[in-house]
């Protein structure tokens, strides 16, 4: 079983990772491909996250589960952002 603070834990290592991916979206549509590597980065990290909120879900309860679902969607809903960002800027070069 999870405890409650391992998972507000991991719940903030998600929201330090949701800001550092919309600021690399914020640089990377300002400055186009100049920060390619940090851009690559936040959707390695987006998607370390959602591998390890997997693993994390597996020893929750119903409230946390529910907790970590709603960051799931965030998480991707990100990743999904980053990588349609990607390709249009892609397609204009």
């Amino acid at each position: 079983m999870a405890t409650r603070k391992s998972v507000e834990d991991f719940l903030a290592q998600c929201e330090d990772t949701i800001r550092y991916a919309q600021e690399q979206v914020t640089m990377r549509r300002q400055q186009e491909h100049y920060n390619l590597t940090e851009y690559t980065d936040a959707l390695n990290l987006l998607e370390e996250r959602g591998n390890d909120l997997a693993h994390l879900a597996l020893s929750c309860n119903g409230q946390q589960r529910e907790q970590l679902h709603r960051m799931r969607l965030q998480l991707q809903q990100l990743q999904n952002d980053l990588t349609l960002d990607e390709n249009i800027i892609t397609e204009y070069k």
